[in-house]
């Protein structure tokens, strides 16, 4: 069993005309799952317009807390009492930040690369962020302020700017280029 945080993604495609049933019980899911020993967050991610499928996310501390709440006798009849509101769902597991980082070989690069990745991605989103909302937020709690925060940049980071760090570091994660190397080819790719 792995000692590294483990993540859940679940796509579960709402049933016709059961959205707000769905979204309830979403939210009775998220709400047992943060009873459990090991769990470090949850998020939901809403499908683009058009689409019915909904991103589950669960995260717990390792693979040994993730299975004592997925084999749990409160998350079974939790479960069961989603039938008829979902679709059947997909599942995958992603342990630590790897899943995001692997390439097609199964390798992924050094932490201290990926963490320079994500920094490069999550930086200019954090910063344009609270320079639009900043004030806005400022009048709120720590707590609804951080929720309000990472439930608009989660999404963002994730389908679109870490997706994006990742295509335009690819070469030097992979070790196939040094960052001056990377760096000097990025800007005479962009004719400076």
């Amino acid at each position: 069993m792995s000692a590294d945080p483990v993540t859940l993604m679940v796509a579960r495609r709402v049933a016709r005309g059961r959205y707000r049933d769905f979204t309830a019980w979403l939210e009775e899911g998220r709400e047992l799952a943060s009873d459990f020993a090991g769990y470090l967050g949850s998020g939901v991610l809403a499908p683009p317009p058009g689409d019915n499928e909904y991103q589950i996310i669960f995260r717990f501390r390792d693979a040994e807390t993730l299975a004592a709440w997925e084999h749990s006798a409160s998350r079974r009849a939790w479960l069961a009492r989603g039938e008829g509101l979902f679709d059947a769902p997909h599942e995958h597991r992603a342990t630590g930040l790897d899943g995001w980082f692997q390439d097609a070989t199964g390798q992924t690069p050094p932490r201290w690369k990926q963490a320079i990745a994500i920094w490069l991605a999550f930086f200019p989103v954090s910063l344009a962020f609270q320079w639009l909302f900043g004030d806005l937020l400022a009048p709120l709690p720590l707590a609804p302020k951080v929720l309000v925060s990472t439930l608009a940049l989660t999404p963002v980071m994730v389908f679109l700017f870490i997706p994006l760090s990742m295509r335009l570091l690819g070469p030097w994660l992979r070790g196939e280029a040094s960052p001056l190397a990377w760096f000097s080819r990025r800007l005479h790719q962009r004719g400076a």
